[in-house]
């Protein structure tokens, strides 16, 4: 999933010991991986603004998982290979 930076790209965050999800939308996923990257070495906050304008912090020490989904124009629908 190097591809497509400059589309919007949905992103889930599992927390860990809850059943919480986060998801928001982020327009930069370089920018996104490296602040991510940078808070879980540090065991920090990681911030972000999202495509709302809206500023979402996340502690590095609670992430499960991290998913990302790219929001453009390649959705398939049905059970046939994408071509």
């Amino acid at each position: 999933m190097e591809g497509g930076y400059d589309r919007s790209m949905k992103v889930r965050i599992g927390i860990s010991n809850t059943d919480k999800l986060l998801e928001v939308e982020v327009d930069d996923l370089k920018a996104f991986k490296k602040e991510m990257e940078r808070a879980i070495g540090e065991g920090g906050l990681g911030w972000f603004t999202d495509t709302k304008g809206r500023s979402v912090g996340i502690p590095a020490r609670s992430v499960a998982f991290i998913e990302i989904e790219d929001t453009g124009d390649g959705r398939t629908v049905g059970f046939a290979p994408a071509v």
